[in-house]
């Protein structure tokens, strides 16, 4: 488990902060009172943050602060001097963020920008900008924003590197670039990632309020004028990428199915519409499996529908974990589930789907008391064809039935 540190003299503050911390987040806690303290804690520890008061007993003038950023420490400060210009100077240094500790809103505050910190490890940013002096000043920002960082020069630059890193979720972009600008990029990105894939923005110090609109409008999610604060950056940023992720929740609510995280049948359909048509245009067969729990009534009778729904789960994923990623793996209702084996003949498909059974009546599930649960399951299957994709589900459903009279916890095809 992670660590954090929280540095401040008032102890009522330091312990309720901490509280609050381990009401929402995993984290071991530690705390210290001085800088002394703080030191000994810094030499021992690794930390994942450290949450510092500017006025301590033994270092009344931040000076913690300057030793933690030596010892590369990703810092927040807590400060109850609410002048601009002393905000300002602080900013200055290689913190996180400035955060005033006076109420308990405050202390939300910190809880949330944690938790945020925590995400932004799960997400890789494209940095781009002809500028070298920029770039460095920038990634050194989003680094400590825990942000996976990668930086190019130009356009051209940054689609390829788009293509080799896929899972990029962020493009920050120059406006005016040689080679290939911020607009043009802006256009040339959003011909291949929607929305959902990647959020983009653009910076700029131009002042044509026209730019703003041009840039929106044809696919940024923001636009930060320069000059910015850190502060300002470290806002729009977060808040992007929080966007994002909202938008791809509210997406796997439409598509997965809430008790497993399988894909549920609207999905299976509309993705299963597309990848027709797509290997309409290549040659590729495909496999179209019904896969249902054997004797799963008796199973909730003898051990309860909570431990039905353990059943449930276990069995997804014991079927995405021996797929492959390209496979589609979907839950149609209650024990019945859907899996597309992509890119297979009939005996590899065969053998993919002996194999899933294999291990699913070698597998054993307990209950809280220690009871064993041991299930099996029926598969039916049939290849692909030029019938519709609701026939080959009746196939492989019929295929299915004839299974589970044939003494179920076997695999039959047409």
């Amino acid at each position: 488990m992670e660590r954090l540190l929280i540095v401040e003299d008032n102890k009522t503050l330091s312990k309720l902060i901490a509280l609050k911390i381990k009401e929402n987040l995993k984290f071991e806690i530690d705390i210290a009172y001085t800088m002394h303290e703080a030191k000994l804690f810094l030499r021992i520890h690794k930390y994942f943050l450290v949450l510092l008061d500017l006025n301590l007993p033994d270092a009344p003038n931040g000076e913690i602060v300057d030793y933690s950023i030596k010892k590369e420490q990703h810092v927040i400060v807590l400060t109850g001097n609410e002048d601009k210009e002393f905000r300002k100077k602080i900013l200055k240094k290689n913190i996180i963020d400035f955060v005033n500790k006076d109420g308990i809103s405050n202390i939300n505050y910190i809880v949330s920008t944690i938790e945020r910190l925590q995400k932004n490890k799960e997400h890789k940013v494209l940095l781009v900008d002809d500028s070298m002096v920029f770039r460095k000043q920038m990634s050194a920002m989003l680094k400590n924003l825990f942000f996976d960082v990668y930086t190019v020069a130009h356009g051209e630059e940054a689609l390829g590197m788009l293509q080799t890193h896929p899972d990029i979720s962020l493009v920050i972009t120059d406006y005016h670039m040689p080679v290939m600008d911020g607009f043009e990029l802006t256009k040339e990105i959003r011909k291949n990632h929607t929305k959902q894939d990647l959020s983009i923005i653009t910076l700029s110090s131009d002042e044509n309020d026209e730019i703003i609109s041009m840039f929106l409008k044809n696919g940024a999610n923001d636009y930060i004028k320069k000059p910015f604060s850190k502060e300002e950056f470290s806002c729009r940023v977060n808040n992007t990428i929080e966007s994002l992720e909202n938008l791809n929740l509210a997406t796997n609510h439409a598509n997965r199915d809430f008790l497993t995280g399988l894909y549920n049948r609207r999905y299976f359909f509309n993705h299963m519409s597309e990848y027709r048509e797509e290997m309409a245009q290549h040659v590729e067969s495909y496999a179209v499996a019904m896969v249902d729990i054997d004797h799963f009534k008796k199973i909730n009778d003898t051990f309860g529908h909570d431990n039905g729904d353990k059943v449930i789960i276990h069995l997804s994923e014991i079927l995405i974990s021996n797929t492959n990623y390209r496979d589609i793996v979907s839950r149609f209702g209650g024990e019945e589930f859907c899996i597309i084996l992509k890119n297979v003949n009939k005996y590899s498909a065969l053998d993919i789907l002996e194999k899933l059974r294999t291990k699913v009546e070698k597998a054993a599930l307990y209950t809280k008391d220690s009871q064993e649960i041991c299930f099996t399951i029926s598969i039916g299957f049939t290849m692909d064809s030029e019938e519709s994709i609701e026939e080959l589900i009746n196939q492989a459903d019929m295929m299915l039935y004839k299974a589970k009279n044939e003494g179920r916890n076997i695999v039959l095809s047409e």
